[in-house]
């Protein structure tokens, strides 16, 4: 009796029982900030102060200093207010810094009173009034200078097109202290992420037009990020890029003719080309592709925070990595990055989902905590709450990650947080790589395309068991490579990864000796489907009923639904019974819709239906339409 007592007891205390799979919690708690009644905390910013006290600014213009905010009972005090959208806090030589609207505002307590008496402009700038014109910053480099970045406007009935109607919008400028500012790089979307890694300049954009998917990229003085719209003042004096829009659109056709009805998804197969085929086309004109490409759906739906571990090792095993905020999946990736041929590349993997609101701002506490920052107005997110401030703390033990991946001349090296059971991690049958990437046009996003399987012919195991050398086949430089090593458990628990998948965008492969591994043949494995909507169009499955077999009208199962969603990220922005960044399937349902006309909003939806939903649905009509006749009749069935 004693043992079913304890039995109970451990399942009400939520603890992990032996031979359960670890979940994220296991290793790192979320913990809510208590906020007092009456404060709007939509997080814009945040800056830790010299003494441990945390300072947050709001979207809704206040600046708030936050006494005790590792204690249950922080005490809140309003420092400053009145603000236009503040989406950026930085503390330097005793002031605190933010970006405004229209302008860098340092916020000064003259009389030591605790609250700003005087908001000093360090330095304005242009915007047109377009409510999408977000500023972001500053983030404070080596020398002192302030570096913002700014968002592009959008169109009217070209919604998900980018504008830059007044100067340096799409831009990074950079800021001296004594307010000159010199515009330093161009071709910016979304570019709320930004930060400092190793002293240098790094940026995160969203995906949309121009931008097949999020990322973070390095970012050097002259620099273009690949969004033509802020080449409208590349040619002034003081602009050091060298890009020009007639080069982008000699390559790419912008699809702008307004005598045709715009095109922002893809219905047919176009010539492709990448960002990265652009930077060799164009070489010394300093395209620069993503460091490291964030899968969309899969890490994040738009792109926030960038955040670097400052390797104190209290916050667990990813000493040096860069941690990278999601509003719209209020989730967390993880990237490791290094330099190959002098430039950055790297792999990002999950890391933590759950928050209450969209995370859009990130730090450290005076105890290693992470503190993070929450908004959903305008954009919406799968976190429920519209806004808050929360701590994310690490438990002490250590998950069984893939801590880090590097490329190699013939393959990848994975680093693991824990030493892998050897015989498992030595079978080459145990790991899936495959390799794909995103389209450079004017669609907004772009599907996986060129996917290509990369077989596994080697796998060597160190001596400390915490490092496996693959030999891999036909890498392609410019492409992401999904790693999946499948089959490997931990030694000591035989526990499977926390996160299985590493998403490594090979740049360049490196050059060096090849591993001394005898080459094997893995077995044959199931073929996969692949995501190329060029390669899905004439299958049997998707075919329609005019074309050919007719689809079965069956319902499919809860768990098949969730495999499509989970596949096509339908997941990242909708749930079955709660509103999210979109309605839930259930509220879709109760409209009525037939299924074709379900299929046909799929393909091409209409945002005007939802009026509620601010963050408009972007085409669908990529996806298999089998999968949409499937999904649709799901959906219905769901009232």
């Amino acid at each position: 009796m004693k043992k079913y007592h304890v039995l109970i007891c451990l399942l009400l205390m939520g603890t992990r029982l032996i031979g359960q799979k670890p979940v994220e919690s296991d290793y790192y708690k979320i913990a809510k900030i208590a906020t007092p009644e009456g404060i709007v905390l939509e997080v814009g910013g945040l800056a830790l102060l010299p003494n441990g006290d945390m300072a947050a600014s709001t979207r809704r213009g206040d600046v708030y200093i936050i006494e005790n905010p590792n204690s249950t009972r922080p005490y809140f005090r309003k420092f400053a207010s009145g603000l236009h959208e503040i989406l950026g806090l930085a503390y330097k030589d005793g002031f605190l810094y933010c970006a405004q609207r229209g302008e860098l505002t340092r916020l000064v307590d003259k009389n030591g009173d605790g609250k700003a008496e005087r908001y000093e402009t360090v330095y304005s700038w242009p915007i047109s009034g377009h409510y999408h014109e977000y500023s972001y910053g500053p983030k404070i480099g080596p020398d002192g200078s302030f570096y913002i970045t700014g968002n592009v406007a959008f169109g009217n009935t070209d919604w998900w097109a980018g504008k830059s109607t007044v100067p340096w919008r799409g831009w990074t400028i950079k800021i001296s202290p004594d307010g000159k500012m010199e515009p330093f790089a161009a071709g910016m979307r979304s570019p709320c992420g930004i930060g400092m890694v190793d002293g240098e300049f790094f940026y995160g954009d969203n995906q949309g037009d121009w931008q097949g998917s999020g990322f973070i990229s390095h970012v050097e003085k002259g620099d273009f990020l690949g969004h033509p719209a802020s080449l409208n003042w590349a040619d002034r004096p003081e602009s050091p890029v060298k890009m020009r829009k007639e080069m982008v659109f000699n390559l790419v056709d912008p699809r702008d003719n307004p005598l045709v009805k715009p095109e922002y998804v893809e219905t047919e197969a176009k010539p492709m080309t990448t960002i990265y085929e652009m930077a060799k086309t164009l070489p010394n004109m300093g395209i620069k592709s993503p460091a490291v490409w964030l899968p969309y759906g899969v890490l994040g739906v738009s792109t926030s925070e960038l955040l670097v571990d400052d390797g104190k090792g209290k916050f667990g095993p990813f000493a040096g990595q860069v941690f990278v905020g999601d509003q719209g999946m209020s989730k967390i990736a993880r990237v490791f990055l290094e330099k190959v041929n002098g430039r950055y590349q790297g792999a990002s993997f999950d890391f933590m989902s759950g928050f209450r609101s969209g995370v859009l701002r990130m730090t450290w506490g005076s105890d290693n905590s992470m503190f993070v920052g929450g908004t959903n107005r305008g954009w919406g997110s799968i976190g429920r709450e519209d806004f808050g401030l929360e701590r994310l703390l690490f438990t002490g033990k250590t998950p069984f990650e893939m801590k880090a991946v590097r490329a190699m001349p013939d393959g990848f090296e994975i680093e693991f947080t824990l030493p892998v059971n050897r015989k498992l991690a030595a079978d080459i049958n145990n790991y899936d790589v495959s390799s794909y990437i995103y389209k450079y046009h004017p669609v907004y996003g772009s599907p996986m395309v060129n996917r290509k399987e990369n077989p596994v012919r080697g796998a060597q195991v160190s001596a400390d068991g915490l490092k496996v050398r693959l030999v891999v086949d036909n890498l392609r430089e410019g492409y992401i490579h999904s790693i999946v090593p499948e089959g490997v458990l931990s030694e000591v628990e035989s526990n499977p990864l926390l996160h299985g998948t590493a998403y490594y965008t090979l740049n360049a492969i490196p050059a060096g000796a090849k591993a001394n591994i005898p080459l094997q043949t893995p077995k044959p494995k199931a073929k996969k489907e692949l995501t190329d909507p060029s390669k899905e169009a004439n299958t049997p499955d998707n075919q329609t009923k005019e074309a050919g077999p007719k689809i079965a009208a069956s319902i499919i199962s809860d768990k098949e639904a969730k495999a499509l969603l989970t596949k096509h990220t339908c997941l990242a922005c909708h749930k079955v019974n709660e509103k999210a960044v979109g309605p839930a399937y259930t509220e879709v349902a109760k409209r009525k819709y037939t299924n074709a006309q379900i299929e046909a909003l799929i393909a091409m939806p209409k945002p005007s239906n939802w009026p509620e939903y601010s963050t408009p649905m972007p085409p669908m009509g990529h996806l298999p339409k089998g999968d949409i006749k499937k999904l649709a009749a799901w959906i219905n069935a769901q009232k």
